[in-house]
């Protein structure tokens, strides 16, 4: 299973008492890069939550924010200070006759100075209360792992797709090796002949040494070992846990063996095979980056 590191969840519950939204977003990242924007009553609760976000997702920038907001019914959570604000106003309204001005305004002037008003609604949260937070929060992790499956399932057949053709070439040049190694063969001997000419040097002698030459450029060992990081790639892939860790690492393999062939196969029809494998790799490992 592949999932992918970008993702979104909403969840929202509204009761008589209150309304709990919680949304979490998340792009790739080689860790998890934890943001998390909490009112000032779930603050003494962010450890919890951190560990709760973890436990779910395993890697990627996360953004999360909670929203927390109590309904108060009948009752005004605002209390007013009536001795301090009688205070402030005498004490404007002296101000404002001795410079002989008339300001209408002094009732919301005296009244918006500190603590005058006093918010009377309780910050700390209750257990239930609690409870229903990390119920919303864990249906928005739901919702943004959901995401990443759903687009890890689209990333999968790519995968697949990308395996697929480098085979396809990988096939090709093993077909064309054969061929390659007569012509390399037939050009040696070619070069010596009209070089020395036909009784200018030891047959023998040419044969050992066109031998120890073709060996250095033998790829069958490559070719093996491609074809088994391929079915290894194919795999993973298929495991029950995304493991884009390891799926890179498998790729850097891949992208070795591709570059031996390359280097070792001096021919022009074989090199455009490995164009080919290196265009599909290079897709592979941009994919990847985004792979939980």
């Amino acid at each position: 299973m592949v999932k992918s590191m970008t993702g979104f969840g909403q969840a929202t519950k509204e009761t008589p008492e209150l309304t709990v939204q919680a949304e979490v977003r998340s792009l790739n990242s080689k860790f998890l890069d934890l943001n998390l924007r909490l009112p000032k009553s779930l603050a003494d609760k962010e450890i919890e939550i951190r560990t709760i976000i973890s436990d779910k997702l395993e890697r990627g920038k996360v953004s999360v924010s909670i929203e927390f907001q109590k309904n108060v019914v009948g009752k005004t959570p605002v209390q007013i200070n009536q001795e301090l604000f009688k205070t402030y106003y005498q004490e404007l309204a002296q101000l404002a006759s001795a410079v002989h001005v008339h300001d209408a305004n002094l009732f919301a002037l005296a009244l918006n100075l500190p603590e005058v008003l006093e918010n009377k609604t309780r910050e700390e949260i209750n257990e239930q209360e609690w409870a229903l937070c990390k119920e919303i929060l864990n249906k928005a992790l739901s919702g943004c792992e959901q995401h990443r499956q759903d687009e890890g399932n689209v990333l999968h057949q790519k995968f697949e797709d990308y395996i697929n053709k480098i085979r396809i070439a990988l096939q090709n040049v093993q077909q064309l090796d054969p061929k390659r190694v007569t012509r390399i063969r037939e050009k040696l001997k070619g070069n010596v002949v009209s070089f020395f000419g036909e009784e200018g040097f030891d047959k023998n002698r040419l044969e050992q040494e066109i031998i120890f030459y073709i060996e250095k450029l033998d790829i069958q060992e490559e070719i093996v070992r491609l074809d088994t990081h391929l079915n290894y790639f194919n795999q993973i892939l298929n495991e029950k846990n995304s493991n884009g860790k390891k799926l890179a690492f498998i790729a850097q393999e891949i992208g070795r063996e591709i570059n031996t062939i390359g280097s070792k196969s001096n021919d022009a029809e074989m090199q455009k095979e490995v164009v080919i494998m290196k265009e599909e790799l290079e897709k592979i490992k941009e994919q990847l980056n985004n792979i939980v």
